[in-house]
């Protein structure tokens, strides 16, 4: 059997039955809705053919052509879908929810398959997602410093179960000139957003959504302008620890890293530290004084900081004044704060 199904019913499923994407491994790979395998109707090479003959000849010569070319694979596109799904039972969906989707839930259904194919295929799934980050959502912000232990916080109010969503751990980056370090390569910027809606998606509206404190840009990754302009609104919480705390958390975060990591991501700084500044930061890496070195790049990032608090609108910025890094007690503090005054 074939059930067509709209954005909102697929995605009420989408996490309980495998999903199939059947585009291209090169459109797979830029970007997918999160969970989805991919099990490509026409590989890249294939997709391309398709696409000259339906430009040059006409659909009908294009549809001929693409069964000539995928005739042969049915019994592997089962096979796969079997080891997917072992009680027949699989989600299936392309670019526009056309002719490849369509070919590959057959396939299926002849093979004893439930099959449900989205309706629009993945573009319905993107303008779903427009939408949906677009919604208003109750944002309350983690700011501080850097190395004031924000992303800490975050982690610390997932535990006590609060609502989070991570946006450095989504974007694999951790939001500085040094953010790449120690992550995985980013996703491409839709890919990006697709992560983001599935959690966004599942938020209570009337609950407090905490995130972390950030620029637009996290690495290569953009916070779509909506949440952007909802979070430069928001409550801060400016999270404020001695300079101290500050360096020896810098030290353990980053002083595991070598001297060219480090030497590499700091000369990308070179416009707004200076060619002084610049080369006195080198000449502390190279001679290993990662503590120095840390109290240089701080004075530069809390100039940035104090800049971008300066442009929140009057009576949003809270300071929480703290001894030391002691998360669970910040946390606690602040939760504090905002049920005696929410």
């Amino acid at each position: 059997m074939i059930t067509n199904l709209s954005i909102k019913e697929y995605l009420e499923i989408i996490r309980n039955i495998p999903t199939l994407d059947v585009r291209s491994p090169l459109e797979y790979e830029h970007a997918h809705i999160p969970g989805a395998i991919n099990l490509s109707l026409l590989n890249n090479e294939e997709r391309k053919i398709i696409g000259t003959t339906y430009k040059n000849s006409g659909n009908q010569s294009a549809v001929i052509q693409g069964y000539q070319l995928v005739g042969p694979k049915f019994s592997q596109y089962i096979e796969s879908a079997l080891k997917i799904s072992p009680d027949k039972i699989i989600n299936v969906y392309c670019w526009r929810g056309g002719l490849r989707s369509n070919i590959m839930a057959f396939i299926l259904h002849t093979a004893g398959f439930k099959v449900n194919l989205l309706i629009g295929g993945y573009k319905a799934f993107r303008n779903w997602t427009s939408d949906s980050l677009s919604e208003e959502r109750k944002i309350k912000i983690i700011g501080g410093k850097t190395g004031s232990g924000k992303t800490l916080i975050i982690e610390q109010l997932r535990k006590m179960e609060e609502q989070v969503i991570n946006l450095e751990s989504l974007a694999n980056h951790r939001g500085s000139a040094f953010g790449s370090m120690g992550q995985s390569a980013q996703v491409s910027n839709e890919q990006f957003e697709n992560l983001l809606v599935m959690e966004w998606k599942d938020l209570n509206s009337s609950k407090t959504l905490w995130l972390e404190n950030e620029s637009r840009t996290i690495g290569s990754n953009v916070i779509p302008l909506p949440i952007f302009n909802q979070m430069q609104k928001a409550i801060t919480f400016d999270v404020q620890i001695p300079l101290e705390e500050r360096v020896n958390y810098i030290v353990k975060e980053y002083g595991c890293f070598n001297y060219t990591e480090l030497a590499n991501n700091t000369s990308k700084l070179q416009k707004r530290l200076g060619n002084l500044r610049l080369n006195q930061a080198l000449d502390f890496l190279s001679n290993g004084l990662i503590r120095e070195w840390s109290i240089l790049m701080l004075e530069y990032y809390d100039k940035t900081y104090i800049y971008g608090n300066s442009k929140r609108e009057l009576g949003t910025v809270i300071p929480m004044v703290f001894d030391k890094l002691n998360v669970e007690e910040m946390t606690i503090k602040i939760l504090q704060w905002e049920k005696q005054n929410d």
